[in-house]
């Protein structure tokens, strides 16, 4: 049993070297190994950064390819197994990408490929603005603060003070949103000056926001709205008198005033209610002596829209007798 493990391990060493060589005596090369020259993958704009490309084991010479999301960048060849150095300059965003290259020989077939890499574009950050939905406030309500920085590489991290003391923990955003944290007006010292910070890893860069304060807002007297109430049915009465007047009382005050002449001067009108009438008839009575005759006349006009002029007068006299 132990024999036949020796033979099958020895046939399967035999095997591998068999694949790794030809009949020429040429070995396949390894997968290669894609890394950066300068041992990081943080870069900044306009940066100039090198690729190394390299197959450690495999017969010369190879072809090195470098790819950038599947699309060729650049190609060397080495008349040996020294790496391939590819020289790149990041000069925009669409320069961090998937990197990967490839190794050939002239019996690799399709060649070997390398692991990925991805570089990350530092930024510096803008300055933090630092907002908030309301800026008034009252004793007892919940505020929130948010501070955003609108440019810098990601992850950025925010810190909120008020005045030179910090209020809350370090938020780290790994995302372009805004870092927010709920206050509670508690008293008036709440009513302080409020900043936030912003920091990512480009060179250490930190910034500090605008300045923000909350005021208090007026608290409303429970009064107000019956004086409001008040003052509007007061304006309501004092509108409704004003159109009485012209409507009740002044018509009531002429028909009180005409009835009081007509008294005094001892006639008597009769006129129908739409004062439309044909004519108009006055009746006077003026004793004369109590024993003798009274005199009795009787005075009928006419229209004066009608006919424009009036009719005869007539007189009689009515003997009265004790």
């Amino acid at each position: 049993m132990f024999f036949l493990t020796i033979l099958l391990f020895s046939y399967l060493q035999m095997s591998q070297q068999i694949q790794k060589t030809t009949a020429y005596g040429k070995e396949m090369l390894s997968n290669p190994r894609l890394i950066p020259v300068r041992g990081t993958l943080n870069v900044v704009m306009n940066q100039n950064v090198t690729l190394s490309c390299r197959s450690d084991s495999g017969s010369p010479p190879v072809r090195y390819t470098l790819f950038k999301c599947n699309q060729t960048v650049s190609t060397l060849n080495r008349p040996d197994l020294t790496p391939g150095l590819f020289n790149l300059t990041i000069s925009s965003a669409s320069d961090i990408g998937e990197y990967k290259c490839k190794a050939e020989n002239n019996i690799s077939g399709g060649g070997k490929y390398s692991n990925s890499l991805n570089f990350t574009l530092l930024e510096p950050i803008s300055k933090p603005v630092l907002s908030s939905p309301t800026s008034q406030a009252k004793k007892g309500q919940n505020v929130t603060l948010s501070c955003l920085s609108e440019n810098g590489s990601l992850p950025i991290t925010y810190v909120f003070f008020k005045g030179r003391r910090s209020i809350s923990q370090p938020v780290k955003m790994h995302k372009s949103e805004a870092a927010v944290i709920f206050l509670f007006i508690n008293s008036s010292s709440d009513f302080g000056t409020y900043k936030c910070r912003a920091e990512n890893s480009f060179c250490n860069t930190t910034k500090y926001s605008n300045s923000f304060n909350f005021t208090l807002a007026e608290e409303r007297s429970h009064s107000q709205p019956l004086i409001i109430s008040l003052g509007l049915i007061l304006l309501l009465f004092v509108i409704g008198f004003a159109l009485a007047i012209p409507l009740f009382i002044i018509p009531l005050y002429k028909a009180k005033k005409s009835k009081s002449t007509r008294s005094s001067t001892g006639l008597t009108s009769t006129m129908n209610a739409e004062e439309s009438a044909n004519y108009v008839t006055y009746t006077e009575i003026e004793p004369v002596k109590p024993e003798e005759y009274v005199n009795f006349s009787v005075i009928r006009r006419e229209d004066e829209k009608a006919e424009q002029r009036a009719r005869a007068t007539v007189y009689s006299k009515v003997l009265a007798r004790d």
